[in-house]
């Protein structure tokens, strides 16, 4: 008999993004496959630093050995706090720590000042609470390499990378390489969204950006186009539906995804199985896991704010330029891509 198997995520009110969509997808592959499974999350607030190691306790308190005198067999716990659940069976697929309190520490991405008594004791407990709680799991999965090293280096602790296939998995498609650049994403500081628009202004090609998500960054976005003159050649698409999404990707030239030190970012991997090249930046993070410079795109160098955005431009150009270079990239993103699916997932998380 299979396993009956809760997932655990934790869930930042209103908001939904990568993890909420990986949690989603999991669910739906495991009862697929004919398992008995459910979500459990709990809500998440990180701005107070009381309410923040609160909403990770709550998580201790918890009981997911059993439901209506029903065993629960295992738990599969995903980003910070939801690992901290108790349970014989737990199994980790982490998404992410808490990136305040670790590689994001010290930047203008986190708010916590190491110096400060409270924030110093705020971190002091996360970490020890990481520590706990990730080594008690019979077994830690990541969703990229990249969070393998960030846990072997500020936890002392393995993982082994395990890549999330996109929510549409199988309905990609290959289309022409058209006059565009495709991107999605919240719009929001770390996925660098500028950095794209601000390549249009380098561009000699007539090429053009469109961006589905919303987020934050959405007007600031708008006025970086208008201050550069290139609105005519950006489109800020807000949501778009699955239709939209998959039509998108088949009939651009090329996909840019230049996050800063990103976590996996599926967008590369949606791009691959679309079979279209992905332009990103050395300090991408996970993307860097499935780009290859020269092979399925371009890996520019990033820098100071007038370099990078001149090196976008440059292979933007190259890619108009030549399509059959772009086709050829985009068929060994393809190749990789490939190798990501759900039952490789399913039997490392379920059947391990």
């Amino acid at each position: 008999m299979k396993p009956r198997i809760c997932i655990c995520g934790a869930q930042i009110p209103f908001a939904h993004g990568g993890a909420e969509m990986l949690v989603s997808s999991l669910r739906d592959e495991l009862a697929r496959r004919g398992y008995e499974v459910d979500v459990v999350t709990l809500p998440f607030q990180w701005m107070d630093r009381v309410k923040l190691l609160k909403s990770a306790l709550a998580w201790r308190l918890v009981d997911l050995t059993e439901v209506n005198g029903k065993r629960i067999d295992r738990v599969i716990a995903t980003r910070f706090p939801s690992y901290l659940i108790h349970h014989p069976h737990k199994v980790v697929w982490l998404v992410h720590q808490f990136r305040q309190a670790y590689d994001l520490l010290g930047t203008a991405h986190s708010d916590f000042d190491p110096g400060a008594p409270r924030d110093a004791k705020a971190l002091e407990m996360i970490r020890a609470m990481d520590r706990r709680t990730l080594g008690e799991a019979r077994a830690i999965y990541t969703i990229s390499a990249n969070t393998a090293e960030r846990l072997r280096r500020f936890n002392d602790l393995a993982g082994e990378a395990l890549y999330p296939p996109p929510r549409l998995d199988g309905s990609y498609r290959e289309g022409p390489f058209g006059d565009y650049v495709f991107t999605a994403g919240r719009l929001d500081p770390l996925k660098r969204f500028d950095l794209l628009i601000r390549a249009l202004k380098h561009c000699e090609t007539p090429v053009r950006v469109k961006i589905a998500g919303s987020g934050p960054e959405r007007e600031a976005l708008a006025a970086l186009a208008a201050k550069l003159g290139v609105s005519d050649r950006v489109e800020l698409l807000g949501w778009i539906d699955d239709a939209a999404l998959l039509d998108l990707y088949a009939g651009c030239l090329a996909v840019y995804y230049a996050p800063w030190d990103e976590d996996y970012g599926y967008v590369t991997v949606e791009a691959g199985k679309a079979g279209k090249p992905v332009v990103t930046t050395a300090d991408a993070g996970g993307v860097l896991e499935f780009v290859e410079e020269g092979r399925s795109g371009f890996v520019c160098p990033s820098g100071a704010e007038g370099g990078t955005p001149r090196a976008i431009a440059a292979r933007l150009d190259a890619l108009y330029c030549d399509r059959d270079l772009a086709r050829r990239l985009g068929a060994a993103g393809l190749e990789r891509a490939r190798t990501v699916t759900w039952d490789r997932v399913v039997a490392a998380l379920a059947e391990s």
